[in-house]
């Protein structure tokens, strides 16, 4: 069977943590194209990555997340019948990682020091600012060689490698912690109790003609699915459901 995975975070943290998961996945992506194309995407993708991590703790919360790892693999190293050479290899992973994003000062803050990045922020924060007539260094820019502009996009991306890469180690493991279980509603809703999960995650069969709304916080959530409606855009449903559901702590 093959199926949709629907993910939703019940805190803050996680909300941004898969935000910059999403924007790192299309920047990476426009690499494979042509950026004569696919420059919009890029650059709209690295400053929502460049606000996110100006506006919030990022770093910190890594940090913390990267440290409460260390001590659950340390404690998992003890279980019988583990696999010691990937847990040894992930916790020497995550001591680097801690290590460089307490550094003093962190590579992404060059981006501050790029006069060509500041001015075209600058433009694409104005709708439809980033039109290549209100930008002809841009214009100029990519029309450099193909090889010369995904090699500086690279560049600009490997600045923000460090949060990347803590990033994608600690959604790991958020995810892999908890397995999926079966559950069937006969009306097309559902609601539990949510204390102490951070992420629900969510399988639904593709043949399904529905699609789950999530609402809730830490104490308490609820899922109600939806069917698309060609009068009103969407309707809720009432048939019996079948989805897998995984509670992430």
């Amino acid at each position: 069977m093959t199926a949709i995975l629907y993910e939703h975070p019940l805190n803050e943290r996680i909300r941004n943590y898969l935000k910059l998961e999403q924007l790192f996945f299309q920047a990476s992506d426009c690499l494979q194209y042509n950026m004569a194309t696919s420059h919009s995407i890029f650059f709209n993708a690295l400053f929502a990555m460049l606000d996110t991590v100006d506006r919030n703790d990022i770093r910190g919360d890594l940090i913390k997340d990267l440290e409460k790892l260390e001590q659950n693999l340390v404690v998992w190293s003890k279980i019988p019948d583990i696999n010691s050479a990937a847990l040894e290899d992930n916790l020497k992973k995550m001591v680097a990682l801690s290590s460089q994003l307490k550094g003093p000062s962190p590579k992404w803050l060059q981006f501050k020091d790029d006069k060509f990045l500041v001015a075209l922020k600058q433009r694409f924060a104005i709708q439809g600012g980033s039109s290549l007539f209100d930008l002809p260094q841009l214009q100029f820019w990519l029309s450099q060689p193909r090889a010369e502009v995904e090699a500086q996009c690279r560049h600009w991306l490997s600045l923000l490698a460090q949060i990347s890469t803590a990033l994608s180690l600690v959604l790991k493991f958020v995810r892999q912690r908890t397995q999926f279980k079966e559950i069937t509603t006969d009306s097309g809703f559902y609601q539990d109790n949510g204390e102490g999960l951070i992420l629900l995650r969510i399988k639904i069969a593709d043949h399904l003609p529905c699609y789950p709304i999530i609402s809730g916080n830490r104490f308490r959530y609820s899922i109600r699915f939806m069917t698309p409606c060609n009068e009103s855009g969407r309707k809720y449903s009432k048939q019996t459901t079948h989805f897998q559901l995984a509670r992430c702590k």
